[in-house]
């Protein structure tokens, strides 16, 4: 168990980082990775989440999307719902990395699909 600990680890301080970095994505939990686990929860603005988890399913990325049996908590943040990536011992940087790039054409997608009034 030590081993899988320490590769979901490893994940979390690869990509943890980074999606942090990206303008727009707001992620949820301790922001220090050695405090964080592979479920990494997070929203990207003006987005809901279920859009969010359609839009990167499409691009073949699996991440879940709702209040996660945690409407208390979603209520205390003031969140409707958040999408959620969970990464363990199946899971590698490569994937971390498909889950970046989905988010970021997730966001060009939309930036350019949407309807803009003046």
């Amino acid at each position: 168990m030590a081993n899988v600990t320490a590769h979901e680890q490893e994940i979390v301080n690869y990509l943890l980082p980074k999606l942090e970095a990206m303008d727009g994505v707001t992620v949820y939990g301790p922001q220090d990775p050695a405090k964080h686990t592979g479920v990494v929860a997070f929203n990207l603005d003006g987005l809901h989440p279920h859009d969010v988890a359609t839009a990167l399913d499409m691009e073949g990325v699996a991440v879940r999307a709702g209040h996660h049996c945690a409407q208390p908590l979603m209520e205390y943040l003031g969140l409707t719902a958040t999408a959620r990536a969970s990464f363990y011992l199946y899971n590698t940087k490569a994937d971390a990395d498909r889950l970046l790039t989905a988010l970021q054409e997730t966001k060009e997608f939309f930036k350019h699909g949407s309807i803009e009034t003046k």
